[in-house]
């Protein structure tokens, strides 16, 4: 039983089947269409709260280091991803990489972690999406019934009607085609990049060299907890976490990496890169730099216009800027968050309908959803179904609690594509890698450590809802998936003919 659940696929089978007709994608995108796919969905809200948020409560101006800690963890991952995608370009990211070098078992638990992490991230942003312009429509005079602003605060029926229609219209431009969803995408992000240059620069001359100082205040201990709501490193060894001084930096690194989730979402459209090869290692590792430049240079300029000791922890550089006499780049700054969030959304959407249409095409979900549309070339019925359930979930559930899983999701992705990139190197020399990842084994092993630490300070509630969501894949595993693999099925052919 245990060969058959670590079997793994040959990527030259992969591939193949990324060539069949009724199962290929169009291949539509460059180099600058993945970078601008990942800092459309890296840049988000987390630019505009996290910032100040952490200065506040965990690194005082030292958040500039945190974002830069966070960065190098995201780097670790994008040097093993991007040997990966260029390696095997085919749809489904870490999935795809697992199902290569691990095997059919720590494929389909990376794969149904992964579509948690993007269908609940969707949602989520799709809600924060809705409250952004939900406040600038009252701004404007024009208010939505309380029956369809949402469940937070609704007195009985609540439907979150702007969450909702976001995540349909964005459904069907995914459905029309991946180039025009590239497209829709490089405009909202020309317009958030603008936004935050404009921000950082106006908010240059408003900086004071006194507010630095101290530039890493002094250590505080945080008291140990014993709830689910503690840390599980706290739980497991009674080690508490403290804010601010040095190691304050490490446990500001682990709540602003919420800001840099989605880079991995670059790998999911490796197969609709027209030279993967090349273009992959390119958009993934591009689009962090440049989104991790951008975190570091907000950080400075939010900490030099306010002590951190003041800042807001809600709206920290729209109220830095009403501070200074300024207030008319809050309006601007809600602005810039409502449209990020837009194209986060849109990619964070495109990923989990890959990795679906991924495990679909390899027989562990139902193949009914494994063909493509005859025009447009795109996985429309895996789009459209996971669209409306996720419109229904952000229409209908408050998320913000459920948040971090998104966090742990991806952290476990990292540790799981690491440790194949080292195994892959091992079992199949042979492969042609256009990219490689420096310095194996030691670049993946201090990856996996890094990524370890950052889910070990993540709740222990959280850490038990990840673990009932995997204990429901492997349910679904084992009743279906096992039965209906396509892997499965073509070693079992030769010994049916033989009989």
């Amino acid at each position: 039983m245990s060969s058959t659940l670590f079997r793994t696929k040959k990527v030259e089978q992969s591939i193949r089947d990324t060539e069949e007709p009724e199962h290929a994608l169009k291949k539509s995108l460059s180099a600058l269409d993945l970078t601008v796919f990942g800092v459309g969905v890296i840049i988000g809200t987390g630019i505009f709260v996290l910032t100040g948020t952490v200065a506040k409560n965990n690194a005082g101006p030292a958040v500039a280091l945190a974002f830069v800690v966070a960065g190098v963890v995201c780097a670790l991952a994008a040097l093993c991803y991007a040997e990966f995608a260029s390696t095997v370009p085919v749809a489904g990211s870490a999935y795809t990489f697992s199902y290569a070098s691990l095997g059919e078992l720590p494929a389909w638990i990376i794969g149904w972690d992964l579509v948690l992490e993007f269908a609940l991230g969707t949602a989520v942003v799709a809600v924060g999406w809705s409250g952004y312009i939900d406040s600038l429509l009252d701004n404007a005079g024009w208010h939505l019934p309380e029956a369809l602003s949402g469940r937070d605060g609704a007195d009985g029926f609540g439907f979150d009607i702007l969450a909702a229609a976001l995540v349909l219209v964005l459904t069907a431009i995914l459905v029309l085609g991946t180039k025009l969803s590239a497209r829709v995408t490089s405009i909202v992000v020309a317009i958030k990049v603008i936004v935050v240059l404009t921000v950082i620069v106006a908010g240059a001359f408003f900086v004071k060299s006194g507010n630095y100082d101290p530039f890493i205040p002094k250590a505080q201990d945080v008291p140990a907890g014993d709830s689910l709501q503690a840390p599980l490193i706290q739980l497991m060894f009674g080690w508490a976490p403290s804010n601010f001084g040095v190691m304050g930096i490490f446990t500001a690194a682990s709540v602003v990496f919420f800001a840099f989730i989605g880079f991995d979402v670059v790998a999911t459209a490796a197969e609709e890169t027209k030279n993967p090869q090349r273009d992959m290692p390119r958009g993934i590792i591009g689009s962090l730099i440049i989104c991790t430049t951008l975190y570091v240079l907000v950080s400075i300029v939010v900490t030099g216009m306010q002590h951190y000791t003041d800042l807001s922890v809600t709206a920290p550089l729209a109220d830095a800027f009403k501070a200074t006499g300024h207030p008319w780049f809050a309006g601007f700054i809600s602005f810039g968050a409502a449209v990020g969030l837009t194209t986060v959304c849109m990619i964070l959407l495109l990923g989990q309908t890959r990795v679906f249409f991924a495990m679909s095409r390899d027989g562990l979900l139902p193949r009914f959803f494994s063909h493509v549309h005859p025009r447009f070339r795109t996985p429309h019925r895996p789009t459209i179904l996971l669209g409306v359930i996720i419109a229904i979930v952000a229409g209908f559930t408050p998320l913000s609690e459920l948040a971090e899983l998104v966090n742990i999701g991806t952290l476990f992705a990292f540790v799981v594509v690491a440790i194949g990139v080292v195994i892959l190197r091992k079992s199949r020399p042979d492969l042609p890698r256009s990219f490689r990842t420096p310095w194996v084994p030691f670049i993946p092993i201090v990856s996996v450590l890094a990524s370890l630490w950052l889910m070990l300070n993540l709740p222990a509630e959280t850490w038990l809802r990840f673990a009932l969501w995997m204990a429901l894949g492997f349910l679904v595993y084992f009743a279906y998936g096992r039965s209906h693999s396509l892997l499965g099925r073509q070693e079992e052919a030769p010994k049916v003919d033989t009989n």
